[in-house]
């Protein structure tokens, strides 16, 4: 086989399933980009992105050597991993509220009392 993972090739779209899109690289060989392998980002519609007949440019990112099937990915070619560094942290609590975990030692006399006023109490 001609093509190694890693590769950067050129090719045809040939064919589209809601799964992903179908890519001639060669008169030989033919590739398969995954829909979640298009672009970054959730992708209703496949259709709305790529249509048959579109030369775009693909990496080798895996090839199954008994079946000699060839995973494409057009998102690995894009320059989206710098945006996730610059994304704002997001906190479920307001982190300038000065609230944390006590360790269980310092609660467990608290909750001895507790559960032994509750036995007194029950019987």
């Amino acid at each position: 086989m001609k093509y190694k993972i890693g590769d950067v090739v050129t090719g045809t779209i040939t064919g589209l399933q809601p799964y992903g899109a179908f890519v001639s690289l060669d008169a030989q060989n033919q590739g398969l980009i995954h829909i979640s392998e298009i672009r970054y980002g959730y992708i209703k519609n496949i259709k709305e992105v790529v249509s048959v007949g579109d030369e775009v440019r693909v990496k080798v990112i895996d090839i199954d050597e008994f079946s000699h099937k060839i995973s494409l990915s057009m998102r690995a070619l894009e320059s989206h991993q710098a945006d996730a560094l610059n994304k704002r942290k997001k906190f479920f609590t307001n982190p300038k509220l000065a609230i944390g975990f006590s360790t269980l030692d310092s609660s467990m006399a608290h909750w001895v009392d507790d559960s032994l006023d509750s036995l007194k109490n029950n019987k």
